[in-house]
């Protein structure tokens, strides 16, 4: 829980010095780049991985429509920006810092975003982008 503290006051001073906007703007460049190729932010467009359109907010493991979930299926979270940042930061260590929340220990996503002003910029175009 240390770190995904620590992720969230990074997040935090990343996002305070930059607009929102602007971050969504080069963050829909990002996710192209790094997550077009397995996710999609329209609603029901479900790659290898599930579609984000409203991801921000909503309860892990429940894009409609999606069912080959693995470590969020039955997680009981809803995603927010740390969760959503140290998520997109590493995987692994984010089922194990978060076990008995998620739905298990395996996930096939192995994309780790390691710059935070990259990770910023996407979460604010994933919260930007609702279809």
């Amino acid at each position: 829980m240390k770190t995904t503290k620590f992720l969230a006051l990074g997040l935090a001073a990343a996002i305070a010095t930059i607009s929102s906007s602007a971050m969504a703007d080069g963050g829909e460049d990002l996710f192209k780049k790094k997550c077009g190729s397995c996710h999609s932010v329209k609603a029901g467009e479900h790659k290898i991985g599930p579609s984000l359109a409203g991801v921000i907010g909503r309860a892990a493991g429940t894009a409609e429509g999606y069912g080959k979930y693995q470590a969020m299926k039955g997680a009981s979270f809803s995603w927010d920006d740390a969760k959503m940042d140290a998520w997109i930061t590493d995987q692994k260590a984010f089922l194990k810092d978060n076990e008995g929340v998620v739905g298990a220990q395996k996930t096939a996503m192995s994309a780790k975003i390691k710059k935070p002003e990259e990770r910023a910029a996407i979460i604010e175009y994933l919260k930007a982008s609702h279809d």
